[in-house]
């Protein structure tokens, strides 16, 4: 019987609704043996095997690469590829890799095919400029690896993604995967390639028109064919020597590079993504619930809040505002206490982090627990107040040292940490926007440490404090090695009224004059890669101002005089 609306349609016709119409069997031509005729598979419109086409209507493999080549890529791996062989393998010192820091992001981004050069981009940009500025200034081994952090980091930013630490990190152990795949991919170009032949005669006959005019051009002008013989020869020359020294390891290690930039410029293409953890906590629920936690979590910060109103009431009546006696503890207190009190505010950062996450964000409570959290933290930021004043005392006591610095970076970041924390509860962060941030916050300290003039800032502090009549920072120039950026803030204790402060430091310089000239003739030995503008500053310097120190090149007098700025200063270690 008929029935009224619509029908179901039969198997045959759903078979023949899916059929794809514009594909078309060509007539007179069937499978029939009777007929001895020769099957043909079936066509597209267009003239294209059927089969043909519906492989390019499937989804790309996962280990298949659609992106286009060009050959500003290629160039560029090329390029960065000689770079950092001349860089890291031939290279021998720190203005190699400075020229590396300071190339290869240009090259990166001139090379991808689709770079996102956003703020994250630039903002890393600008940060490897300034490292490799100090690296040819005065390089250090934190610098370098601060480099190639950055360099990951710059290439995250051009494939789109926000460059935080973690994610940084697994975002360039991927680079293997992506070089492979990139190159299985030039692979398939290279033997697939359908490209016409005559097309290279669009390059080949300008090239070669080149040649031949230039050749004749050359031979017409005798100045100009012995300038281009010579220039031939050096070059022929020097890829002579490069090619002499040449061996399985270097082989071995353009090819790691070659692989490993491809992945770069295959990632900053946008080839590959890092998934990012969600940003914002879970909010809270239209109906409060209550947290089991939250009588054990208001008792821990009103525990405390009391334990550290009574130790900020200690730390005040005992260091702040009085004299201190004399053979007082000051490596004690200042030193591995200003360690321990740093370790109390990383403990409370995490403690406050366990607390102002989960099912606690939901309870009707969370206001009062947040009014315990911020009083907590004020008393927090005071004890890191405290802790800068232990560091102040030992600077005043006998001057500052580069580990005086780090701990001040150190104090910093902890600090930065836990106003972070705070920003967190303010505004209802996840936890994993605390972590990458705090990430964030100790790899800009461990950047600004390695760009941070060290031995500058300490050994000009400690002048200025002996020419001012304290002698004890003395023991700091005579104890810890100096680099070349501090040896160029000595010479005013060249006219110090101390005289064992004032002949130490001269034999000091004599002794350095010596090394910085056997050095220059090293870094002269091991080519540009070696340059340091410090080094050659302090080199000049020393040769201009021998005549101040020409007692000392007696080595016995030298010593003499270096042993007794040893034993004096040395009272105040």
């Amino acid at each position: 019987m008929a029935r009224d609306g619509p029908t179901a349609p039969s198997v045959h016709g759903v078979a023949e609704s899916y059929r794809p119409s514009a594909f078309v069997r060509e007539p007179n031509m069937t499978n029939d043996p009777v007929a001895g005729t020769v099957a043909t598979p079936a066509r597209h419109a267009d003239g294209f095997p059927a089969e043909q086409a519906l492989r390019s209507r499937r989804p790309p493999s996962e280990a298949e690469d659609r992106l286009p080549v060009c050959w500003r890529e290629l160039l560029a791996i090329v390029l960065i590829v000689v770079l950092s062989d001349m860089a890291i393998y031939r290279g021998r010192g720190f203005a190699g890799y400075a020229a590396l820091f300071l190339v290869s992001p240009s090259l990166l981004a001139w090379g991808a095919v689709r770079p996102r050069l956003g703020p994250p981009a630039w903002l890393t940009g600008l940060l490897l400029l300034a490292l490799a500025a100090k690296a040819i200034w005065c390089g250090s081994t934190l610098l370098v690896a601060a480099g190639f952090a950055l360099a990951a980091a710059f290439v995250m930013a051009l494939a789109g993604q926000t460059p935080y630490v973690v994610e940084t990190a697994v975002f360039a152990s991927l680079a293997i995967g992506a070089g492979y795949k990139r190159m299985v991919h030039y692979g398939r170009r290279a033997s697939a390639s359908s490209i016409n032949r005559v097309s290279w005669l669009n390059l080949a006959m300008p090239l070669a028109a080149l040649v031949a005019f230039g050749t004749v051009f050359v031979f017409a002008n005798p100045d100009l064919l012995a300038s281009v013989s010579d220039t031939a020869e050096l070059v022929i020359k020097r890829m002579r020597e490069w090619l002499l020294r040449a061996s399985l390891s270097e082989i071995a290690f353009c090819g790691a590079s070659i692989w490993i930039v491809t992945g770069l410029l295959r990632q900053a293409s946008g080839g590959t993504a890092v998934a990012e953890p969600p940003n914002v906590a879970p909010s809270q629920a239209t109906t409060p619930e209550s947290s089991r936690l939250y009588p054990a979590f208001r008792n821990t910060l009103l525990t405390v809040i009391v334990l550290f109103a009574a130790y900020l009431a200690f730390e005040f009546r005992t260091l702040w505002f009085r004299e201190f006696p004399k053979g007082f503890y000051y490596s004690g207190y200042a030193h591995e206490g200003a360690a321990w009190l740093t370790f109390a505010l990383a403990l409370a950062t995490a403690l406050l982090s366990l607390i102002f996450r989960g099912g606690v964000l939901r309870d009707s409570r969370l206001p009062s627990l947040k009014l315990l959290g911020w009083i907590w933290s004020a008393e927090n930021f005071i004890l890191a107040v405290a802790v800068y004043h232990r560091m102040a005392i030992y600077v005043d006591f006998n001057g500052m040292t580069p580990m005086r610095i780090v701990g001040l970076y150190g104090i910093s970041a902890v600090a930065a940490g836990f106003a972070l924390v705070l920003w967190k509860i303010g505004r209802q962060r996840s936890f994993g926007w605390l972590v990458r941030r705090q990430l964030w916050a100790l790899s800009l300290a461990v950047y600004l440490f390695a760009l941070t003039p060290v031995d500058a800032i300490v050994v000009e502090y400690n002048v200025r404090r002996i020419l001012a009549g304290h002698a004890a920072p003395s023991v700091q120039i005579s104890v810890h090695p100096i680099g070349p950026e501090g040896i160029l803030l000595l010479e005013p204790l060249l006219d110090c009224n101390d005289p064992i402060i004032r002949e130490g430091v001269r034999a000091m310089l004599a002794e350095r004059d010596d090394d910085a000239e056997a050095a220059a003739e090293r870094r002269h030995d091991l080519g540009w890669t070696a340059y340091q503008v410090a080094d050659e500053l302090v080199s000049k310097r020393l040769r201009s101002d021998r005549a101040r120190w020409a007692a000392y090149r007696d080595r016995s007098l030298r010593a003499e005089a270096l042993t007794r700025f040893h034993e004096y200063a040395y009272q105040w270690y």
